[in-house]
C-alpha cells in the first residue's frame, strides 16, 4: 500500500518525467510537513512542564490522517491531470465528437482544480495543527516543527497556484465562481498566519 502511495511521489522525482508537476509535488510537500508535525507531537509526549500526553497524541493522530490523505491526493493529482491529457487527445472530427470531447475536456478540467484545492485545504488543516503545537512543544524539536510550517505553507500555495491556472480552462462560469470563493478564502488565511 505505502508503494502504491509513493508512486506519484516518484513520478516528481524522475527528472524524465514531464506530466507530473507541482500540484502532486505541493501535495507531497503537505505530506511531508503533517509528518513533521506528528513527530514533533510524538517527541513531546511525557515531557515535564508541557501539555498533557493526550493534546499531542490528538495532533499526532490527526497528521497521520493528513498525511496519508496528501500522498493520495498526489496521486489524484497526477491521475487528474491524465485526465486532462486524454480528454484533449479525444477526436474532433464530426459535431458529436466535438461535443463528447469539450464536455469531457470541461469534466476533467473541474477534476483536476478540484484535487488541488482538497490538497490545499489539507494544507491548512497541517498549519493549523502545526500552529497549535508552535504554542507548547519539546523544545529539541524546533527545527522540525519551523520546517514543518515551511512545507506546509509551500503546499498550500502550490495547490493554490494549480487551482488558479486550471480555472482558466473551464467554462462553466458558476464553477469557476465556486473555486474563485474557497481559494480567496484559503489565501486569506495564510496572511493572518
Amino acid at each position: 500500500m505505502m508503494n502504491e502511495r509513493l508512486s506519484a511521489f516518484l513520478k516528481v522525482l524522475d527528472p524524465t518525467d514531464n506530466a507530473t508537476g507541482g500540484g502532486t509535488a505541493s501535495a507531497v510537500a503537505g505530506a511531508m510537513a503533517a509528518a513533521l508535525v506528528g513527530m514533533v507531537a510524538r517527541l513531546s509526549l511525557g515531557k515535564k512542564g508541557l501539555h498533557p500526553d493526550d493534546f499531542y497524541s490528538k495532533i499526532d493522530s490527526e497528521t497521520q490522517k493528513l498525511s496519508i490523505q496528501l500522498l493520495d491526493g498526489s496521486n489524484t493529482d497526477s491521475k487528474a491531470f491524465e485526465q486532462v491529457q486524454a480528454a484533449f487527445k479525444l477526436p474532433k472530427e464530426t459535431d458529436e465528437q466535438k461535443a463528447k470531447r469539450k464536455n469531457a475536456i470541461e469534466q476533467a478540467m473541474i477534476q483536476a482544480t478540484r484535487v488541488p484545492l482538497e490538497n490545499a485545504k489539507a494544507c491548512r488543516a497541517i498549519l493549523d495543527l502545526q500552529q497549535e503545537l508552535e504554542k507548547s512543544f519539546n523544545a529539541n524539536a524546533a527545527s522540525d516543527l519551523e520546517c514543518a510550517a515551511h512545507l506546509a505553507k509551500a503546499g498550500l500555495l502550490g495547490c493554490l497556484a494549480n487551482v488558479a491556472i486550471n480555472l482558466s480552462g473551464i467554462k462553466n462560469e458558476k464553477v469557476v465562481q465556486s473555486f474563485k470563493k474557497e481559494t480567496e478564502w484559503l489565501r486569506a488565511t495564510i496572511q493572518s498566519s
